[in-house]
């Protein structure tokens, strides 16, 4: 029963991770759409930064998770 409840886990990690690395993705496109714009708020663009950088940081607190040996 134990090796069930693992695999659960670690398909939710991945399931969380790929979430992740979609925000990801639209943070950075997103970032890179706005900086484009005139009158674009410099605060705006780095709490966006700021968000993609955390989102980052969570992507590879679970790939640790899933595989602790791994190194990002």
């Amino acid at each position: 029963m134990r090796d069930h409840h693992h695999v659960i886990d670690a398909n939710t990690l991945r399931d969380r991770i790929l979430q992740l690395e979609s925000e990801h993705s639209g943070l950075d496109r997103l970032i890179d759409k706005v900086s484009d714009e005139p009158g674009i708020d410099d605060f705006e663009i780095q709490r966006l930064k700021k968000r993609k950088l955390k989102v980052k940081d969570t992507i590879i607190l679970l790939q640790l998770q899933l595989e602790p040996d791994a190194r990002p």
